[in-house]
């Protein structure tokens, strides 16, 4: 067996985005505190879902080593199996007998009484390394329509699967994936204005297509003040009351005495609202805000076009969830089932999130050529 060369372990070690890393922890943390008041554990003694969301980010943690063991570049060459695999993500959901729906969807594949697995969440990091292998191999007549038309039908199942579920929001959530690489890939700035204009012009379409319950969001969104739109008046009241400082933390009214709806995963932002005030929700974007600076200097350090166009996807998938999540929170968003990145509970999106930034921790190291052994 060949002898492990430790001091290049620690070369890896120290070339470690560790400004990344810092962020990544500080809102998780900040977030763990705040589900402890969205579960109620104050009132309860029930730490169920604060145990799972920490065993979650530990195994995340778990993940990241692993990951940065392999380069992405030998990752990358599996991209037609990582392609395959994640359309069998979405597929095995929608077996009968397999898949599990959940606030309308057909996403979920329950394993025993306490895993709910969202299948789409694993989905997301194997397509961003096999998309964007797909989009280097071609960045090069990216300006070309049959191209782009080429790397447009290689995204169609994916988002004709989750329409499928329906999960509306998972499919925005590929788009803007998509989108974000296309466009680090340098695509024509004509074509993106075309597709906006096409958008708006079958956005009607695009309504009557739509699941009802999809169709009740989007009425909701049009009509702030309906009594339908329960969720978002009743997170707009905890947001409001919550003030300059907020009412302090297990003191919120609104999410202690259960009025506030879904408030530990989609609406947990009107928490922080409530009890921490403007003054959180600020320090809140402000580290989301840093984090999204962060990955878009990681994707232009990248050594090759390939990593480039990997931390781009993700960057692209973490702020959309992002203005997505907090802008539906607010009533300036439909309400859909996007949460919080980092912060809204969930083992399998905050594991899936882990290995996101594992990946994209894998790209800044090998700005530089570094070996383990």
């Amino acid at each position: 067996m060949k002898k492990i060369d430790y001091s290049k372990k620690g070369r890896i070690i120290r070339n470690i985005d560790w400004k990344l890393v810092s962020i990544v922890f500080i809102i998780f943390f900040f977030g763990l505190l705040v589900l402890s008041s969205a579960t109620h554990v104050n009132v309860t003694g029930n730490f169920k879902q604060i145990i799972v969301q920490l065993t979650a980010f530990a195994l995340g943690i778990v993940v990241i080593a692993v990951l940065l063991i392999f380069d992405y570049n030998s990752i990358g060459k599996y991209y037609k199996e990582l392609y395959i695999f994640s359309i069998f993500m979405l597929v095995i959901v929608l077996i009968p007998g397999i898949g599990d729906k959940q606030f309308g969807a057909r996403s979920w594949i329950r394993i025993g009484s306490l895993i709910n697995l969202q299948t789409s969440e694993i989905a997301k990091l194997t397509f961003i390394l096999s998309y964007a292998k797909i989009v280097d191999m071609n960045k090069d007549n990216i300006k070309d329509l049959k191209t782009l038309g080429k790397l447009v039908v290689y995204a169609l199942p994916f988002i004709g699967l989750l329409l499928g579920q329906p999960d509306l929001g998972t499919a925005i959530v590929f788009m803007c994936i998509i989108f974000f690489m296309l466009y680090s890939a340098g695509i024509d700035k004509k074509v993106i204005r075309n597709v906006v204009i096409a958008g708006i012009i079958l956005a009607p379409l695009m309504y009557f297509l739509m699941a009802p319950h999809q169709r009740i969001r989007i009425v909701n969104f049009l009509n702030p003040e309906a009594s339908s739109n329960y969720q978002v008046l009743q997170s707009m009241i905890a947001i409001g009351s919550g003030g300059l400082t907020g009412k302090g933390l297990y003191h919120g009214s609104q999410n202690q005495e259960n009025f506030l709806p879904v408030r530990d995963s989609d609406f947990i932002f009107a928490v922080v609202g409530e009890e921490f005030g403007l003054i959180g929700m600020m320090f809140l974007i402000l580290m989301f805000v840093l984090l999204i600076t962060r990955l878009l200097t990681i994707a232009k350090r990248s050594k090759n076009t390939y990593g480039t166009f990997i931390v781009a996807g993700i960057t692209g998938m973490f702020a959309y969830q992002i203005i997505q999540n907090i802008g539906m929170t607010v009533g300036m968003m439909p309400v859909t089932g996007v949460t919080l990145p980092f912060v809204s509970y969930g083992g399998s999106s905050i594991l899936t999130s882990m290995a996101n930034i594992g990946i994209v921790l894998n790209v800044y190291i090998r700005r530089k050529r570094i070996n383990l052994y």
